[in-house]
């Protein structure tokens, strides 16, 4: 029987191609850990040692969540780019490139600018205690305030409450996507005042982010996690407007979307998976009730069908990984928790194809859990390693499964190419294993 997980390692190492940039990327990863620390003050030391340029920001829209958030990031600066909105945007992790991370005014940030913007940053840090997320986050802001811009969306990075990012104080609205268990060796760990209950602790760390006055939407939750959401915004005399209460939306071949200023039909997601649709709601009521940027229907029906979102349930193009499995499709998803797995599990039912999988899984992710959801609608799974980081041992997720194991995705996929007639190959787990893939078949988010 395989050994238990070897420890997971908390740290997000990155690579660049430009030297300059990887200096500067060497400095990053060299930064102690947080050590379980959790306090905005560090990241506040910082912003204030470049002149606070977090209160300079063009009308942030901030999202949070656990499942969801970067899709409906992506629909908020598809919608707002439609209109014509010049739009910054702050996301985690990368897949790829570093780059991904940051965009000003729509364009993934160069690598001049890059290098140039890391080094001012970690120069300034001096003696203050700042981790890799709260450097990158600080760049992002200041990249941000020194380039015009109509609206900014801020992906929040691990929980909210605590999150670098959250020194935002006056967002033009705050949106929480769906919620789940994901992070809980930092989300629930004990601390006197915080709900006990998990769900209801998770609401709490999310909608930590929820602002004075400002609106903050969501989407509809369990009783526990409600409750919560009710409460913090509440206590902060945030608008709150809920999926359910104050606005729905319904699938189909048209989206039907309804609040209180009125209904609109709209052509289905370009995202791939029924619960898109979700997500785009959360995005179109996030600009619906907010009055700081005006986006037209238009735009809106617009931003449906243009955005992208990378390694979330991707067909991926034909390239020199995809040619090692001929006849087969391959899809392409990064979700590692219980209720992505749920998602994926739904959207490989509805296939009308087998479906062979391809999974690698960090140390610190509940494979067992993921496993169990998913495996009951697969043909076959093949355990594999993510290069780099802590993860489940291949011969473990093949023992969870009754599968196989390869030293590489592109091993698994002549494998499974070697025994099989054809029909989807899933690669999944991770959003690590993810980059790995895109950057293998040449695919770099743009």
């Amino acid at each position: 029987m395989p050994g238990p997980p070897e420890p997971a390692r908390p740290r997000d190492f990155a690579t660049s191609d430009d030297p300059r940039v990887q200096e500067q990327l060497n400095r990053l990863a060299a930064l102690s850990l947080p050590q379980g620390r959790l306090s905005l003050r560090p990241v506040r030391q910082l912003l204030a040692a470049l002149g606070d340029p977090h209160l300079r920001l063009a009308p942030v829209f901030h999202v949070a969540g656990t499942n969801g958030k970067g899709s409906t990031c992506a629909f908020l600066r598809a919608m707002l780019e439609a209109d014509g909105k010049r739009v910054h945007q702050f996301t985690s992790p990368h897949l790829v490139r570093y780059n991904e991370r940051i965009r000003i005014a729509g364009e993934l940030i160069g690598d001049a600018m890059l290098a140039d913007l890391l080094g001012e940053v970690l120069d300034a840090r001096g003696s203050i205690a700042a981790s890799f997320f709260e450097i990158t986050t600080t760049a992002a802001f200041l990249a941000f305030a020194r380039h015009e811009a109509d609206a900014a969306i801020v992906e929040v990075g691990l929980g909210g409450r605590f999150d670098a990012t959250n020194v935002i104080a006056d967002p033009a609205c705050c949106g929480i996507a769906s919620l789940g268990l994901d992070h809980e060796q930092f989300l629930l760990a004990p601390e006197d005042g915080a709900p006990a209950e998990p769900m209801a602790r998770i609401a709490f760390e999310k909608s930590g982010i929820v602002k004075p006055g400002r609106p903050v939407v969501t989407q509809s939750y369990g009783p526990d996690a409600q409750a919560e959401v009710e409460r913090a915004a509440r206590t902060a005399g945030a608008p709150l407007h809920m999926r359910g209460a104050d606005w729905s939306i319904t699938g189909g071949d048209m989206l039907e979307y309804h609040d209180r200023h009125g209904a609109l039909t709209l052509p289905p997601p370009a995202l791939s998976g029924a619960f898109q649709a979700e997500n785009a709601g959360l995005a179109i009521a996030m600009l619906r009730h907010q009055d700081f940027v005006t986006v037209s229907a238009e735009a809106i029906a617009a931003g449906l069908r243009n955005a992208r979102w990378p390694g979330r349930l991707q067909w991926l193009r034909k390239g020199p990984l995809t040619a090692m499995a001929p006849g087969f499709d391959v899809l392409l998803d990064g979700g590692h928790n219980p209720d992505a797995a749920r998602v994926l599990a739904a959207f490989c039912a509805g296939l009308d194809r087998p479906v062979h999988a391809v999974i690698g899984m960090l140390a610190n992710k509940d494979a067992e859990r993921f496993l169990a959801l998913v495996s009951p609608h697969l043909q076959s799974v093949t355990g594999v390693p993510i290069g780099g980081h802590p993860h489940h041992p291949p011969e473990r997720i093949a023992a969870m499964t009754d599968g196989d194991t390869a030293r590489d995705v592109g091993d698994a996929l002549a494998r499974i190419a070697g025994r099989a007639d054809g029909g989807v190959i899933l690669i999944g787990g991770s959003l690590y294993l993810a980059g790995e893939v895109l950057r293998a078949n040449g695919e770099f988010p743009d």
